[in-house]
């Protein structure tokens, strides 16, 4: 049989009550490194819902030049703007959700009332309760007061810079009654410029199964803002825009990167990913870019800056005819003159890749008869690299051309009838 003295008691005593309370003492001395771990698992999460979310390379189904990039997002290109001509492109005709992208619509059609006179920048847009934004984290706003009064151009600004709903929503029912009725105008335009995969729903790009739009028909539409619209498109590069007390900046990081980048507008919602339309001019060169749905908005602008410095580096500007030069000879029936010389127009400018030979071909129209004003269209003149076609360019008859007399003209459909 055992026997314990005191002091032994007293050791193991001790020793139990060590352990009864070591686990829950060491627990509590460490709550920084809960902490940590909590962080840790985090952000492991949000690294597995980026690669989750990560959109897979795209590469290019249709290039001008070599070793164009591939870039993570579902449809992407790159346009000349002077010719209008796709330098490289993926997937450019699928209609997709084009989120705020679709404010570039809503914005062109006021500018072009501004331009027509049908709006002037002083009136006055009153926001309606639809219009209204409630400022919450889940839509853009220019935070328009309920029951106020905003200028056109202010709402303008809104629109471009803010990518208010608000103010698209207000200068809709301003201009055609309804968000409906201003859709109607949306989808007229559409057609004009030739965006065949578009179809309008409302001015502000909110989320709807028929609103869609494809990388094609966006280029087409900024092409239009940049031609159309320019007492107004330095609105486009403005980085920052204060109303009613509260100031935002461009959410197109490119602006604040890169000093070329004029333009020109983002998008986003979680069906549609994030998008970007952008417009860049160096030595005298503008490219246009469209990415549409990327994995967040630091990838959106990183492949639109890869996109860019491969355009640059691997195009260059020629002009293959002079101005004014006279390209061909075009025959003309029944006139004092058989023929007129053919020329250009204006200066003549293509986007090719670097060091390829530009080749060109003429078409004269058959069939030309006097009277024949200057400046009538004769023909075309048409312009390859590397076998695909890089622009055409309308040939015009450089003097008039009077139609002969009586006596003359007799005689010309006598020649004409016996082949002479």
């Amino acid at each position: 049989m055992n026997t314990h003295t005191p002091s032994k008691i007293s050791t193991m005593c001790a020793i139990a009550l060590a352990c009864l309370f070591a686990a829950p003492i060491s627990f509590a001395a460490k709550p920084h490194a809960a902490k940590h771990v909590a962080a840790k698992k985090a952000e492991s999460t949000k690294k597995s819902e980026a690669s989750a979310n990560a959109v897979p390379p795209l590469a290019a189904q249709d290039s001008l030049a070599p070793n164009a990039p591939a870039l993570a997002a579902k449809a992407w290109l790159l346009m000349d703007f002077d010719s209008g001509e796709l330098l490289a492109s993926a997937n450019v005709d699928e209609p997709l959700p084009p989120a705020s992208l679709t404010k570039m619509m809503t914005s062109y059609i006021v500018e072009q009332a501004l331009r027509s006179g049908k709006l002037k920048p002083s009136d006055l847009v009153s926001v309606s309760q639809n219009a209204w934004c409630r400022g919450t984290n889940t839509e853009s706003c220019m935070y328009l007061p309920l029951n106020s009064q905003a200028t056109v151009i202010d709402i303008l600004r809104g629109i471009i810079v803010q990518s208010g709903n608000d103010a698209s929503k207000a200068i809709a029912e301003h201009m055609a009654g309804s968000e409906e009725g201003f859709a109607k105008l949306m989808n007229a335009e559409a057609q004009k410029l030739g965006m065949k995969n578009t179809t309008f729903v409302n001015p502000t790009g909110l989320p709807d199964p028929a609103h869609k739009s494809s990388a094609r028909d966006l280029a087409i539409l900024a092409r239009a803002i940049i031609r159309n619209s320019a007492d107004y498109y330095a609105i486009y590069a403005e980085r920052e825009f204060k109303y009613n007390g509260i100031k935002q900046g461009n959410r197109n990081a490119l602006l604040y990167t890169d000093p070329t980048v004029d333009g020109l507008k983002t998008g986003h919602t979680q069906e549609a990913g994030f998008c970007l339309v952008t417009s860049s001019v160096r030595n005298d060169m503008r490219l246009i870019t469209v990415v549409l749905n990327a994995s967040s908005a630091k990838s959106r602008a990183e492949e639109t800056r890869t996109l860019l410095g491969w355009g640059f580096s691997s195009f260059e500007k020629v002009s293959p005819i002079q101005s004014n030069a006279v390209v061909a000879s075009a025959k003309v029936s029944f006139g004092k003159a058989d023929t007129v010389a053919a020329v250009l127009s204006a200066p003549w400018m293509l986007t090719v890749p670097k060091g390829q030979q530009v080749q060109t071909s003429i078409e004269i129209k058959s069939g030309l008869e006097a009277p024949l004003a200057k400046g009538a269209v004769v023909g075309k003149v048409l312009a390859s690299s590397n076998g695909k076609p890089v622009g055409e360019a309308p040939l015009l008859a450089q003097v008039d051309v009077e139609r002969s007399g009586w006596l003359l003209r007799a005689w010309q459909h006598v020649t004409r009838l016996f082949g002479k």
